[in-house]
């Protein structure tokens, strides 16, 4: 791509700043241009639901890159303006401000929002504004209701707890995170929120926030001081309607990250195809997030030279004393096995097949060297056989 150029990469965060850094890391000299819509620089989100709500720190050590490291990269900093339309015939971006950006390159990483639910006054926490204004309606004698017990409602439940705060968890499914890592190490996860006083309760749905709580679909009523809604995210792609891009949850790309000739995506808002394993993916993890938009920079670059984007994912969950870690592609599995430790003392690895391959690892209360062995296995796609009989 010539240096008369204009790259325009929407969206602010984690894989936005890898793409850009990654387009001058790569000689790229021309016109960059990174538009977000918070009026916050690029920041750090996973310490959100840990380290910020818990008031271990403060937000000046959430920034991804200092003053002086932006301002080296030569950027056209659009902050706290929302992309707002995209012309693919004309290439161009239109910004809530009216302004329309052309473009010769367009990389797409406006990443996710939080689900909602009906009513007014909950919390939700995907923003540094969200998790300061939660952080600072915690401490002891307050009650906490949370709706959803996936990873980002039970790292706030964990938080919460910490900082002297009743906890009620509400899940709608039999086992919290059963969808994401089956139900034998749901239930054990789950068991972690029990010994430490919180009030979890399944096959729960809530139907509405009222003013003093939460309704249940059966008519009771969870009254609560505080509520946080954790029931998902939706990919941020409204924008991208009517520009002739496939959208189905999340931006649809190939295994390119391409969207269109010129188009690419990256981080949570992609959906793309994952040749290592087969199949179409869209991944909400922090590192998945900043692979993709350096290896989104490097094709659009190149496009004669394009590599496939096949990532083993990989992500991580702190809950008390608790951590977890996983590499590869969980959901769908057909089974599990406790390959290393105990699962009823949270202290173990656990491989997943799928058809008659290994799918991912998930390790609980192991140090890093106990899972990264798996990580090679996931990547050269060893049979279960092999994975299995490796660990007998």
């Amino acid at each position: 791509m010539t240096q008369s150029t204009r790259i325009v990469v929407v969206g602010g965060s984690a894989a936005g700043l890898a793409a850009v850094e990654t387009l001058r890391r790569e000689g790229y000299e021309g016109m960059l241009t990174l538009v977000g819509d918070e009026r916050h620089a690029p920041y750090d989100r996973p310490p959100l639901s840990k380290q910020i709500l818990a008031g271990e720190w403060d937000r000046a050590r959430l920034a991804l890159r200092s003053p002086d490291d932006l301002e080296a990269l030569g950027l056209d900093l659009r902050l706290g303006v929302a992309a707002t339309g995209l012309d693919t015939e004309d290439r161009t971006v239109t910004l809530a401000d009216g302004e329309s950006l052309p473009y010769d390159g367009l990389i797409v990483a406006t990443g996710v929002r939080p689900r909602t639910l009906p009513g007014a006054g909950a919390h939700l926490l995907r923003t540094l504004d969200d998790a300061l204004a939660l952080r600072d309606r915690l401490g002891p004698g307050r009650h906490l209701v949370i709706v959803g017990a996936g990873f980002l409602g039970a790292e706030a439940a964990a938080v919460a707890r910490g900082l002297g705060a009743r906890v009620t968890l509400l899940e709608p499914a039999p086992v919290p995170l059963a969808h994401a890592v089956g139900e034998e190490v749901g239930r054990v996860l789950s068991g972690a929120h029990l010994d430490h006083g919180v009030d979890l309760r399944t096959g729960v749905t809530v139907t509405e926030v009222t003013g003093d709580g939460v309704r249940l679909a059966d008519g009771g009523v969870v009254e609560a001081d505080e509520v946080l809604v954790a029931v998902g995210s939706l990919p941020n792609t409204e924008w991208l309607t009517g520009s002739g891009l496939t959208l189905d949850n999340g931006l649809v790309c190939d295994e390119f990250s391409a969207a269109a000739p010129g188009v690419y995506g990256a981080g949570d808002v992609a959906r793309w195809f994952n040749p290592l394993f087969g199949a179409a993916m869209r991944i909400e993890h922090r590192t998945n997030a900043a692979e993709q938009g350096m290896a989104a920079a490097r094709n659009l670059l190149r496009p004669d030279a394009r590599k496939p984007f096949a990532p083993v994912p990989y992500f991580w969950s702190d809950q008390y004393d608790m951590k977890i870690q996983a590499f590869g592609h969980l959901r769908g599995h057909e089974e599990i096995a406790v390959v290393a430790g105990d699962l009823g003392e949270r202290r173990c690895v656990v491989a997943y097949r799928t058809g008659d391959r290994l799918a991912g690892a998930l390790a609980v209360g192991m140090p890093p060297k106990a899972i990264r062995p798996w990580r090679q296995a996931v990547a050269t796609r060893a049979t279960w056989r092999e994975a299995i009989g490796g660990a007998a």
